[in-house]
């Protein structure tokens, strides 16, 4: 029996998701099980892998938040969902929805686990991240560009 295009589509944005938050969880244990809090150590020029803990959302702001951050998170999650559940099928719709609910998901986990979330890609002049923010900015930038393309075409 052949699969219809709204279970595929589930699947591929679950099974993206998933991978994102392996990716993330990994990443972020192998940071925490080397460098103690604070400890940098040069990557390549001009990165470093820093471990730091960030109580608050994008770049440090509303630290010591909390469970409200927690609840904004679940919320943001739910709305992500919401969206894709209207239309599934639509072409490449799973891409941006499985990085963004794997980003949300692989934060939430941190904060949940520990109040805070492990950053620890260092660039300079830029505050700290991970490879959870990293999916999260691709998952808006290309849930844009599908609605930006969407407004473009004709009918």
């Amino acid at each position: 029996m052949t699969e219809s295009p709204r279970v595929r589509s589930w699947r591929l944005a679950g099974a993206l998701c998933g991978v994102v938050v392996a990716l993330d969880q990994a990443s972020k244990a192998i940071v925490q099980s080397s460098l103690v809090p604070g400890e940098s150590v040069r990557a390549l020029p001009g990165v470093e892998i820093t471990n730091v803990h960030n109580k608050g959302v994008a770049f440090g702001l509303a630290g010591g938040a909390g469970i409200v951050v927690i609840l904004l998170a679940v919320a943001a999650l739910v709305l992500i969902l919401a969206t894709f559940a209207r239309d599934p099928r639509r072409r490449g719709l799973w891409i941006p929805i499985g990085l963004l609910a794997g980003g949300a998901l692989g934060n939430l986990a941190d904060r949940i686990r520990m109040d805070s979330v492990t950053d620890f890609i260092d660039l300079p002049l830029w505050p700290a991240f991970n490879l959870a923010d990293i999916a999260i900015v691709a998952g808006v930038a290309g849930l844009a560009l599908l609605l930006i393309g969407e407004v473009d075409q004709p009918g």
